[in-house]
C-alpha cells in the first residue's frame, strides 16, 4: 500500500480511550496537600490534557527542572495505585477499534500521559493489540495544544498529518489536532469541556460517546472514498 493511502487513527487516552478523570484529580489533590498548596476543580479543568511539566509550573511554581520531574512522577504514583483497581474502555470504543483494525487503518495513542501510565491502560484494558505507535510525555518536548505528540505518532506511523484523524476529549487536544492539519473528533462523555468551546477550537465533529461512531464516519470525515 502506499503512503498516499495509508489512513490512521490517534487516541487520546484520558477522558477518551478511558475515564480517569476523577482518579487523576484525586492525584493532583494529594500532591497539592503534600506541598500545602491548593488544587481547585478549575485548576484540574483549566489544565487537562496538559503535559505534568506544565501543569506543575504553571500551578505550584518556584520549583527547578529536577524538582519538577519528580513532583510529576509522585503524582503519576498516586495515580496509577488506585487506577490498577480497575479501569475500562469507554462506551463506544472497543467496537471503533475493532472495526478500525478491520478496515485497515492504522491506530496509536497519543498522550500527554507517562509511558508507565499508557502501558498500565493498555494492559489492563488489553487494547495493546490495536496500536502501530504509542507516543506519551517522554516523546515530546512541547505539549499540548502544540501538535508535536500527534505529528510524532503520524510519522511514526509513517501516514501524513492530512490523512490522520484524532480523537480528544480536551481544548487543548483539538487545537494541538487542528494545528498539525488534522482532522478531529471530540467526545464530551467526561464532560470536562463545553460542546461550544470544543468546536471552537476546531473539532469536525462533537458527539456525547463513541457509541454509534462507525468507520463510515472516519472515512466521511477524511474525505475517504
Amino acid at each position: 500500500m502506499s503512503e498516499q493511502n495509508l489512513y490512521a487513527v490517534i487516541w487520546d487516552v484520558d477522558g477518551t480511550l478511558v475515564d480517569t478523570g476523577e482518579l487523576h484529580f484525586q492525584a493532583w489533590v494529594q500532591l497539592a496537600q503534600d506541598l500545602k498548596m491548593p488544587f481547585t476543580r478549575d485548576d484540574f479543568t483549566a489544565t487537562f490534557g496538559r503535559r505534568n511539566p506544565e501543569i506543575i509550573g504553571a500551578l505550584f511554581p518556584g520549583h527547578t527542572p529536577e524538582e519538577i520531574a519528580q513532583l510529576g512522577e509522585q503524582k503519576e504514583l498516586y495515580y496509577r495505585a488506585e487506577a490498577r483497581h480497575g479501569i475500562d474502555l469507554l462506551p463506544g470504543v472497543r467496537e471503533l477499534l475493532d472495526g478500525l483494525k478491520a478496515a485497515g487503518y492504522k491506530q496509536a495513542l497519543g498522550s500527554s500521559a507517562p509511558h508507565k501510565n499508557l502501558e498500565m491502560i493498555t494492559e489492563i484494558t488489553e487494547s495493546l493489540p490495536y496500536f502501530q505507535a504509542i507516543v506519551g510525555m517522554e516523546d515530546t518536548k512541547r505539549g499540548k495544544p502544540d501538535p508535536e505528540v500527534f505529528l510524532v505518532a503520524a510519522q511514526r506511523m509513517g501516514v501524513p498529518p492530512q490523512n490522520c484523524l484524532v480523537m480528544e476529549d480536551a481544548v487543548a487536544g483539538i487545537e494541538a489536532a487542528t494545528a498539525g492539519g488534522m482532522k478531529s473528533i471530540a467526545i464530551t462523555f467526561v464532560g470536562h469541556h463545553s460542546e461550544d468551546s470544543l468546536r471552537a477550537a476546531g473539532a469536525n465533529l462533537v458527539v456525547p460517546s463513541l457509541e454509534g461512531i462507525t468507520v463510515e464516519t472516519i472515512n466521511r470525515l477524511l474525505s475517504r472514498s
